[in-house]
């Protein structure tokens, strides 16, 4: 059942990015792009979890699956949302930024020592592998993921709420799309929540829920801003 939920959140991510893309070289936005960029993270991430689940954990899938989907998915949602609601000039800037520190904290998460040996099977936590956050000073790559995942988590409600004060009475699309994309941001933390009390089949589905959320709300505000 874990596989199966895995696959169809890696499918349903893949379709959002080859959508994003299509929409991108049809008319180049900047806020599509990071979107894909974000997407793209997804993507990769979930399809990580499928070949853990499915063949096995080693140190490149999971360091890759930890990297990219618990560290960088949820900030560059952030910086999309920032081209869109802010305009280019912020997204550029939150975009570099989140680029720079993203890259530091890839560098932290593939060459951090395992604290123990990897799962043979099922999904391992984080605070399984990786050293408690302070134990080894803020290098550690769950210090990152807390952080990073903190950051862009208020960057994503904080600029749904910029978006619902600004646009409630010119452009509700936007700020309908703004909320979608919000809530798929938040499945995949509210899995992880799931996941850390023993709920790993809750985990596959919420990654599932925050890709179709994450295409709706994309669909929904993109067709707003012109």
């Amino acid at each position: 059942m874990e596989e199966l939920l895995a696959v169809l959140a890696a499918a349903t991510a893949t379709g959002l990015v080859v959508d994003l893309v299509y929409s991108y070289r049809g008319r180049p936005r900047p806020h599509i792009g990071a979107w894909a960029l974000a997407l793209t993270l997804y993507s990769v991430a979930s399809w990580m979890l499928v070949i853990g689940l499915v063949f096995g954990w080693s140190s490149g899938v999971f360091r890759t699956f930890y990297g990219l989907g618990a560290i960088l998915t949820v900030p560059f949602l952030g910086v999309g949302s920032a081209y869109l609601v802010l305009g280019e000039t912020s997204g550029r800037r939150l975009l570099e930024w989140f680029s720079v520190a993203g890259l530091f904290a890839l560098f932290i998460t593939f060459t951090a020592p395992f604290v123990a040996p990897l799962a043979s099977d099922g999904l391992p936590a984080g605070s399984d592998v990786f050293a408690e956050i302070g134990s080894v000073g803020p290098a550690g790559p769950r210090f990152y993921a807390l952080v990073f995942n903190v950051v862009g988590t208020v960057l994503l409600v904080g600029l749904a709420g910029w978006s619902a004060v600004r646009f409630w009475s010119t452009n509700r699309r936007l700020v309908a799309g703004s909320g979608l994309i919000v809530l798929g941001g938040l499945f995949p933390a509210f899995g992880g929540t799931l996941f850390a009390v023993g709920e790993t089949s809750a985990f596959g589905l919420s990654l599932f829920f925050g890709a179709a959320f994450l295409w709706a709300g994309f669909r929904v505000a993109s067709g707003a801003r012109r």
